[in-house]
């Protein structure tokens, strides 16, 4: 089972998605099947499988439907089965469907070594596009140079403005993943050449690094959010998307169209950086919040 931003959103009470009442964090999953319905089809006992659930997926066996399971590649473990289907269609979408990206793009990369991060630089490097990655933790930079193979990477602090048109040089900036939101979210935008194209799909400045949310500061953090104006978008020529992979779970025909071209990039398997038995549950996820994670955290049952 991977870890994911949502889930420590959903757990805090500060995703919209987040199913009413009492729920099962967890949205992707591997493993293998143990009992089939009388009219399944696309797989059979013993098969080694992947998957994705509308939250879920943190438990021992799970009953979901034939349309959310595909067959894993055989020579990946299931820590790397558990890491990638979130990551890998988060990713692809936000990259071709909403981004459009093409050949000898600039592409900036936030939290480049998560999982999202990871798999986004392959794909970008499938479709020849240049990469620069940024990271908040010193420890990083080197692991994205030389193992990653980012173009470049930008080590996250006040001076990130500055840093990012320093690295960007005459390249005009073409795309942008953006999950961090605040002061970084504004100064990307700024950055951001005639014609293109900012993707949010997360917003890492407002997770916490303790159980409990710190409402007072939240909220500040809410009123200082950057503002964009929608009547200037014609003006600045750029475009502002975003989107929830929730939405694909209830798209089923897409979704399977969309991991259809992911796999046939034959990208290479997630990045574990980290297994825990479910056991050490709290310490995987408060790992996971303090933003001191290198790739995919995996928790095994």
């Amino acid at each position: 089972m991977g870890l994911n931003f949502a889930d420590v959103f959903a757990m805090q009470g500060l995703y919209s998605a987040t199913p009413a009442g009492s729920f099962i964090p967890g949205l992707e999953f591997s493993g293998e099947v143990v009992s089939v319905g009388r009219s399944v089809t696309s797989c059979k006992v013993g098969d080694r499988v992947m998957g994705v659930t509308r939250f879920g997926g943190y438990v021992s066996y799970i009953n979901i439907n034939e349309q959310y399971v595909i067959p894993m590649p055989q020579d990946w473990s299931y820590e790397q089965g558990a890491g990638f289907l979130v990551q890998g269609l988060t990713a692809y979408y936000a990259l071709l469907s909403l981004g459009n990206m093409q050949k000898g793009m600039t592409v900036l990369i936030h939290s480049a070594a998560g999982g999202v991060g990871l798999l986004a630089n392959q794909i970008c490097k499938k479709y020849g596009a240049y990469t620069i990655g940024t990271v908040g933790q010193p420890n990083k930079v080197d692991f994205l140079r030389q193992e990653e193979k980012f173009d470049a990477v930008i080590l996250r602090g006040k001076d990130f403005g500055a840093q990012l048109r320093q690295t960007l040089a005459e390249r005009p900036l073409n795309l942008i993943m953006e999950c961090i939101g605040g002061e970084v979210l504004a100064q990307g935008w700024k950055a951001l050449a005639p014609m293109g194209r900012m993707v949010v799909y997360g917003n890492a400045s407002f997770s916490s690094h303790s159980a409990q949310p710190n409402y007072p500061r939240l909220f500040w953090k809410y009123l200082q959010r950057p503002r964009i104006d929608p009547l200037k978008l014609p003006t600045e020529n750029k475009s502002l998307m975003g989107f929830n992979l929730i939405y694909l779970y209830e798209q089923t025909d897409l979704m399977h169209q969309l991991l259809r071209e992911l796999q046939a990039l034959d990208l290479a398997p997630q990045h574990i950086g980290h297994v825990y038995p479910h056991q050490d549950m709290q310490k995987a996820i408060r790992l996971f919040q303090r933003g001191k994670t290198v790739g995919k955290v995996v928790v095994t049952w």
